[in-house]
Protein backbone atom coordinates (compact mmCIF):
# COMPACT_ATOMS: atom_id res chain seq x y z
CA UNK A 1 0.00 0.00 0.00
CA UNK A 2 1.76 3.47 -0.95
CA UNK A 3 2.18 5.92 1.68
CA UNK A 4 -0.05 7.97 1.20
CA UNK A 5 -2.92 5.22 1.64
CA UNK A 6 -1.42 4.63 4.84
CA UNK A 7 -1.60 7.72 6.13
CA UNK A 8 -4.94 8.75 4.61
CA UNK A 9 -6.17 4.85 6.36
CA UNK A 10 -4.83 6.44 9.76
CA UNK A 11 -6.54 9.69 9.42
CA UNK A 12 -9.70 8.42 8.48
CA UNK A 13 -9.32 5.06 11.29
CA UNK A 14 -12.62 6.13 12.85
CA UNK A 15 -14.32 4.03 10.16
CA UNK A 16 -11.52 2.04 8.37
CA UNK A 17 -12.91 3.63 5.00
CA UNK A 18 -10.31 5.62 3.54
CA UNK A 19 -8.30 3.40 1.22
CA UNK A 20 -8.34 4.98 -2.42
CA UNK A 21 -5.99 3.14 -3.57
CA UNK A 22 -8.66 0.04 -3.32
CA UNK A 23 -11.55 1.20 -2.30
CA UNK A 24 -12.97 4.12 -4.35
CA UNK A 25 -13.93 2.23 -7.34
CA UNK A 26 -17.30 3.58 -8.68
CA UNK A 27 -20.05 0.69 -7.98
CA UNK A 28 -23.83 0.58 -8.40
CA UNK A 29 -26.02 1.98 -5.84
CA UNK A 30 -28.04 -0.22 -3.70
CA UNK A 31 -31.63 -0.03 -3.49
CA UNK A 32 -32.69 2.51 -0.85
CA UNK A 33 -28.82 3.48 0.07
CA UNK A 34 -28.54 7.34 0.97
CA UNK A 35 -26.44 9.50 -0.31
CA UNK A 36 -23.74 10.97 1.73
CA UNK A 37 -23.54 14.78 1.86
CA UNK A 38 -20.70 16.07 -0.32
CA UNK A 39 -17.75 15.78 1.93
CA UNK A 40 -16.83 19.43 1.63
CA UNK A 41 -20.71 21.04 2.04
CA UNK A 42 -20.66 19.71 5.80
CA UNK A 43 -24.29 21.20 7.58
CA UNK A 44 -23.34 25.45 8.85
CA UNK A 45 -24.46 25.04 12.52
CA UNK A 46 -27.92 26.63 13.30
CA UNK A 47 -28.66 28.45 16.46
CA UNK A 48 -28.93 28.32 19.25
CA UNK A 49 -26.53 25.28 19.44
CA UNK A 50 -23.77 26.64 16.89
CA UNK A 51 -21.61 27.93 19.92
CA UNK A 52 -18.48 26.50 19.50
CA UNK A 53 -16.70 24.76 22.59
CA UNK A 54 -13.51 25.91 24.16
CA UNK A 55 -10.91 23.93 25.65
CA UNK A 56 -11.30 20.02 25.82
CA UNK A 57 -13.37 18.91 29.31
CA UNK A 58 -14.54 22.77 29.55
CA UNK A 59 -17.72 21.74 30.54
CA UNK A 60 -18.84 25.90 31.75
CA UNK A 61 -18.47 26.55 28.23
CA UNK A 62 -21.56 24.55 27.04
CA UNK A 63 -25.33 25.48 27.43
CA UNK A 64 -27.73 23.99 28.96
CA UNK A 65 -28.64 22.83 25.45
CA UNK A 66 -26.07 21.52 24.23
CA UNK A 67 -25.24 19.74 27.59
CA UNK A 68 -28.30 17.82 26.66
CA UNK A 69 -27.31 17.38 23.39
CA UNK A 70 -23.97 15.33 24.38
CA UNK A 71 -25.82 13.74 27.25
CA UNK A 72 -27.93 12.11 24.12
CA UNK A 73 -25.12 11.04 22.50
CA UNK A 74 -23.33 9.60 25.61
CA UNK A 75 -26.03 7.41 26.29
CA UNK A 76 -26.59 6.19 22.66
CA UNK A 77 -22.91 5.01 22.00
CA UNK A 78 -23.23 3.37 25.80
CA UNK A 79 -26.81 1.54 24.59
CA UNK A 80 -25.64 0.54 21.01
CA UNK A 81 -23.52 -2.56 21.58
CA UNK A 82 -24.21 -4.26 18.50
CA UNK A 83 -24.52 -2.43 15.62
CA UNK A 84 -24.75 -3.56 11.57
CA UNK A 85 -26.27 -2.30 8.35
CA UNK A 86 -24.65 -1.20 4.78
CA UNK A 87 -22.89 1.42 4.14
CA UNK A 88 -22.17 4.34 0.92
CA UNK A 89 -18.58 5.78 1.02
CA UNK A 90 -17.70 9.21 -0.97
CA UNK A 91 -14.13 9.52 -1.17
CA UNK A 92 -11.91 12.65 -1.21
CA UNK A 93 -12.36 12.58 -5.53
CA UNK A 94 -16.06 12.09 -5.28
CA UNK A 95 -16.40 8.40 -6.02
CA UNK A 96 -18.45 5.95 -4.70
CA UNK A 97 -18.18 2.92 -2.93
CA UNK A 98 -20.55 0.49 -0.53
CA UNK A 99 -20.46 -2.35 1.85
CA UNK A 100 -21.21 -4.07 5.22
CA UNK A 101 -20.33 -3.68 8.40
CA UNK A 102 -21.00 -5.41 11.43
CA UNK A 103 -19.78 -3.99 15.13
CA UNK A 104 -19.74 -5.28 18.57
CA UNK A 105 -18.35 -3.73 21.40
CA UNK A 106 -16.18 -3.63 23.25
CA UNK A 107 -13.25 -3.08 20.80
CA UNK A 108 -14.31 -4.87 17.32
CA UNK A 109 -16.02 -4.31 14.15
CA UNK A 110 -15.43 -5.34 10.26
CA UNK A 111 -16.12 -3.27 6.97
CA UNK A 112 -16.54 -5.45 3.53
CA UNK A 113 -16.37 -3.69 0.68
CA UNK A 114 -18.56 -4.58 -2.01
CA UNK A 115 -17.02 -6.75 -5.58
CA UNK A 116 -14.72 -5.35 -7.16
CA UNK A 117 -12.15 -3.89 -4.08
CA UNK A 118 -10.47 -6.87 -2.37
CA UNK A 119 -10.34 -5.13 0.71
CA UNK A 120 -11.92 -6.10 4.42
CA UNK A 121 -10.93 -4.30 7.54
CA UNK A 122 -11.22 -5.67 10.87
CA UNK A 123 -10.48 -5.03 14.44
CA UNK A 124 -10.62 -7.48 16.71
CA UNK A 125 -9.99 -5.75 20.15
CA UNK A 126 -6.33 -4.77 20.31
CA UNK A 127 -5.43 -4.69 16.19
CA UNK A 128 -7.22 -2.91 13.14
CA UNK A 129 -6.20 -4.83 10.27
CA UNK A 130 -6.34 -3.72 6.46
CA UNK A 131 -6.84 -6.99 4.25
CA UNK A 132 -5.84 -7.49 0.47
CA UNK A 133 -7.79 -10.46 -0.42
CA UNK A 134 -6.38 -10.39 -3.65
CA UNK A 135 -2.70 -9.59 -2.87
CA UNK A 136 -2.98 -11.65 -0.08
CA UNK A 137 -1.65 -8.52 2.42
CA UNK A 138 -2.70 -7.20 5.65
CA UNK A 139 -1.17 -3.62 7.44
CA UNK A 140 -1.65 -3.72 11.37
CA UNK A 141 -2.28 -0.96 13.26
CA UNK A 142 -2.65 -0.72 17.24
CA UNK A 143 -6.31 -0.02 18.28
CA UNK A 144 -5.53 2.31 20.55
CA UNK A 145 -4.12 4.70 18.57
CA UNK A 146 -6.47 4.85 16.01
CA UNK A 147 -9.86 7.00 16.53
CA UNK A 148 -12.02 3.67 16.54
CA UNK A 149 -11.71 3.85 19.92
CA UNK A 150 -13.95 6.10 20.07
CA UNK A 151 -16.80 4.19 18.49
CA UNK A 152 -15.88 0.61 19.74
CA UNK A 153 -15.22 1.85 23.78
CA UNK A 154 -16.87 -0.15 26.00
CA UNK A 155 -17.96 3.67 27.80
CA UNK A 156 -17.89 7.08 25.81
CA UNK A 157 -17.93 10.42 27.78
CA UNK A 158 -17.47 13.13 25.02
CA UNK A 159 -16.36 15.79 27.17
CA UNK A 160 -13.70 13.22 29.21
CA UNK A 161 -12.60 11.29 26.57
CA UNK A 162 -12.17 13.27 23.30
CA UNK A 163 -10.94 16.94 22.53
CA UNK A 164 -14.90 17.91 21.31
CA UNK A 165 -14.92 20.94 19.51
CA UNK A 166 -18.49 21.74 18.53
CA UNK A 167 -21.88 20.56 18.77
CA UNK A 168 -24.91 22.04 17.04
CA UNK A 169 -28.02 20.65 16.01
CA UNK A 170 -31.33 21.42 13.54
CA UNK A 171 -34.28 20.21 13.04
CA UNK A 172 -33.19 16.86 11.04
CA UNK A 173 -29.36 16.56 12.63
CA UNK A 174 -27.75 16.41 15.95
CA UNK A 175 -23.73 17.06 14.64
CA UNK A 176 -20.52 17.02 16.90
CA UNK A 177 -16.77 17.85 15.65
CA UNK A 178 -14.28 16.37 17.44
CA UNK A 179 -10.61 17.12 16.89
CA UNK A 180 -7.60 14.47 17.50
CA UNK A 181 -4.46 15.40 17.41
CA UNK A 182 -1.09 13.64 16.40
CA UNK A 183 2.58 14.34 16.58
CA UNK A 184 3.60 12.30 14.18
CA UNK A 185 0.50 12.19 11.31
CA UNK A 186 -0.91 15.50 12.42
CA UNK A 187 -4.22 16.64 13.10
CA UNK A 188 -7.87 14.95 11.92
CA UNK A 189 -11.04 16.10 12.19
CA UNK A 190 -14.47 13.56 12.99
CA UNK A 191 -17.65 14.90 11.77
CA UNK A 192 -20.61 13.01 13.30
CA UNK A 193 -24.19 13.08 12.51
CA UNK A 194 -27.36 11.48 14.22
CA UNK A 195 -30.81 12.04 13.86
CA UNK A 196 -32.75 14.25 15.58
CA UNK A 197 -35.87 12.51 15.79
CA UNK A 198 -34.39 8.98 17.22
CA UNK A 199 -31.22 9.35 17.53
CA UNK A 200 -29.83 6.95 15.41
CA UNK A 201 -26.87 7.17 13.79
CA UNK A 202 -26.63 8.74 10.22
CA UNK A 203 -23.13 9.44 8.26
CA UNK A 204 -19.94 10.75 9.49
CA UNK A 205 -17.06 12.71 8.07
CA UNK A 206 -13.28 12.54 8.27
CA UNK A 207 -10.94 15.06 7.65
CA UNK A 208 -7.55 13.89 7.48
CA UNK A 209 -4.14 15.52 8.39
CA UNK A 210 -3.68 16.77 4.93
CA UNK A 211 -7.16 18.06 4.17
CA UNK A 212 -8.86 15.22 2.44
CA UNK A 213 -12.26 14.23 3.04
CA UNK A 214 -14.04 11.12 3.44
CA UNK A 215 -17.98 10.52 4.26
CA UNK A 216 -19.58 7.72 5.10
CA UNK A 217 -23.37 6.96 5.23
CA UNK A 218 -25.28 4.51 7.39
CA UNK A 219 -28.61 2.61 6.53
CA UNK A 220 -30.51 -0.43 6.79
CA UNK A 221 -29.00 -0.27 11.23
CA UNK A 222 -29.62 -3.59 12.72
CA UNK A 223 -28.93 -2.74 16.40
CA UNK A 224 -30.33 -6.31 17.94
CA UNK A 225 -29.09 -9.00 15.99
CA UNK A 226 -25.72 -10.31 17.22
CA UNK A 227 -22.71 -10.74 14.30
CA UNK A 228 -21.34 -13.61 14.61
CA UNK A 229 -17.93 -13.55 16.72
CA UNK A 230 -16.11 -15.44 13.67
CA UNK A 231 -16.48 -12.22 12.04
CA UNK A 232 -13.47 -10.60 14.18
CA UNK A 233 -11.27 -12.82 14.34
CA UNK A 234 -7.55 -11.89 12.58
CA UNK A 235 -5.25 -14.95 11.42
CA UNK A 236 -1.87 -13.16 11.93
CA UNK A 237 -0.03 -15.94 10.06
CA UNK A 238 -1.94 -16.38 7.11
CA UNK A 239 -1.42 -12.69 4.94
CA UNK A 240 2.14 -11.14 4.58
CA UNK A 241 2.44 -7.95 6.36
Amino acid sequence: MADFGRSFLIGAALVALSLPAFAQTNTAKKPGAPQPLTPQAAPAPVNPFAKLLGQPNARGTLDAKQRALIDKINAYLAATRMLSGNFVQVGPDGRKTQGQFYLSKPGKVRFEYDDPSPIDIVADGNSVVVRDRSLATQDVYPLSQTPLRFLLADQMDLLKDTNLVAVYADDVFITIVVEERNTIVGTSRLMIMFNAADMQLKQWTVTDPQGFDTTVAVYNLDAKSRPDPALFKVDYTRYRN
